[in-house]
């Protein structure tokens, strides 16, 4: 129990370093754009409300958006961006990291120990497990890709 307790105490300090500097990118980044070009189609009363709501009901979407995998970044930038307050953002931020901390230091040593109970008493079964996950990894890989430019080839019109 000692090493999940390490682990998860030292996923949560990344955690916290890492969702919080995107946190402050996207505060520097709304900052910015309320001063460039942007300003006067940021400030529109339409855009207020939206502003608001964020920073009504944001925090539960930051706090469940570190339980999923590519939101958590595009939500902690969102909140900066919008200037959520942090009376609001870093509750968000402890409870959500807490939660991804430990979700990983637990899977995370539970699959390492899994592996390593593998590789010690049956090594065939461990290294075929490992190459089927990568086969099955490189294989969602190269069906994405395709996949993603067979839209893109779609997309373009042809010219003649």
């Amino acid at each position: 129990m000692d090493e999940v307790a390490l682990t998860a105490a030292g996923l949560y300090v990344i955690v916290l370093l890492r969702a919080g500097g995107t946190f402050a990118l996207g505060w520097l980044a709304g900052a910015g754009a309320r001063r460039g070009r942007l300003a006067e189609r940021i400030s529109t009363p339409k855009f207020r409300r939206a502003e608001r709501a964020i920073q009504r009901w944001g925090a539960p979407v930051v706090a469940v958006s570190f339980l999923t995998v590519g939101f958590q970044t595009a939500a902690n930038f969102l909140a900066g961006s919008m200037h959520m307050p942090l009376p609001r953002y870093l509750p968000a931020l402890f409870v959500g990291g807490a939660a991804w901390a430990l979700a990983y230091a637990t899977v995370g040593i539970g699959a390492l120990q899994l592996l390593g109970r593998l590789f010690a008493e049956q090594t065939a079964l461990g290294a075929g497990s490992v190459a089927a996950l990568l086969l099955v990894v490189g294989g969602a890989l190269v069906y994405r890709r395709r996949k993603a430019a067979t839209t893109n080839r779609d997309a373009v019109p042809d010219e003649a």
